[in-house]
């Protein structure tokens, strides 16, 4: 019995690992719009919203919650497409079926984790792990659309562009992962608690805000500090392109984020600057993720690189 599946090469799959890298940045983007709107308790219950109905009313609220959990089942089939797309790439790569079946799992438990989260009324520290899961699928999701466009396993060229490089970029996962958690925390001590008024008010930390604040912008400064460090190294080591860049992105996004931060502490944490806070969190995670991945030579998949264009003679 012969089959008609046709298979999915190599530029063909890296497609599918954007539509499901770019997914990953669209959960994070509509829960802080869910959260930021005071729509985290427009529907009180879970999948549904009240009382085994779709919506409560066509208030704002409701629907701003329900349309988010909508836009989390329609990742889930992109998560589930990617994934199959996967298990039909001809020649099929053990990396890129692990990776995209840990985004759906991802995503999964994510949705499991906000039911949770409004059963739970808003548990502030529940709601911080929801934000941290979120921004691991971003990570994973780079790192998939990355290895969908480089040869990876036996025989693949991988070398390292510089060894101390590459050592300082394993310490920023540890750095980046102490900002983004101090910044949940700051988050969940802060005035947006995702419920609106005539909504159940949502529980918060019992940290300071300030407090939280503070401790936030030290795990930022002391990130700041050695991205720096890297970027004085960089003047004085001849190291490849593709590290310059990682390190001049990191700088740029970091310092984006400092003044971002500073900015929205001192006027009162206005809605619009923290959900720029959020995309700008999400761009260091990935920002973090290119710098490691680049610190390895790597040959492109065929098929997978821009065409250049002819100069003029």
């Amino acid at each position: 019995m012969t089959t008609n599946r046709r298979p999915v090469s190599g530029p063909l799959f890296r497609w599918f690992a954007l539509a499901d890298f770019v997914s990953m940045i669209v959960i994070i983007l509509t829960g802080a719009a869910v959260r930021l709107t005071g729509s985290g308790l427009g529907c009180p219950d879970w999948p549904t919203c009240f009382q085994h109905r779709i919506s409560g009313s066509w208030s704002l609220h409701p629907l701003i919650e329900y349309a988010n959990r909508m836009v989390t089942g329609t990742l889930i089939v992109v998560t589930v497409i990617t994934f199959i797309a996967a298990l039909l790439r001809s020649p099929r790569r053990k990396d890129l079926i692990l990776l995209s079946g840990a985004l759906i799992g991802g995503v999964f438990l994510d949705a499991l984790l906000g039911a949770i989260v409004v059963y739970t009324k808003l548990n502030p520290w529940l709601v911080s792990l929801h934000m941290m899961l979120s921004l691991f699928m971003v990570v994973v999701g780079a790192t998939l659309y990355h290895r969908s466009k480089y040869l990876y396993g036996e025989g693949a060229r991988a070398e390292v562009r510089d060894p101390f490089f590459k050592k300082i970029a394993r310490s920023t996962w540890v750095l980046l992962a102490a900002v983004l958690y101090t910044g949940t925390l700051a988050t969940g001590s802060g005035p947006h608690a995702g419920s609106a008024t005539g909504q159940l008010v949502a529980k918060r930390l019992s940290i300071g805000f300030s407090s939280a604040a503070w401790i936030h912008s030290l795990t930022a400064i002391l990130f700041i500090g050695v991205v720096f460090g890297l970027l004085l190294a960089i003047w004085k080591t001849p190291v490849p392109e593709p590290v310059k860049f990682g390190v001049r992105r990191l700088m740029v996004v970091a310092l984006i984020q400092a003044a971002i931060g500073a900015v929205q502490y001192l006027t009162h944490v206005p809605a619009l600057l923290v959900g720029l806070h959020v995309a700008g969190a999400t761009s260091l995670a990935i920002g973090v993720t290119q710098f490691n991945v680049r610190q390895t030579a790597r040959d492109r998949e065929p098929g997978t690189r821009r065409p250049k264009t002819p100069t003029s003679p």
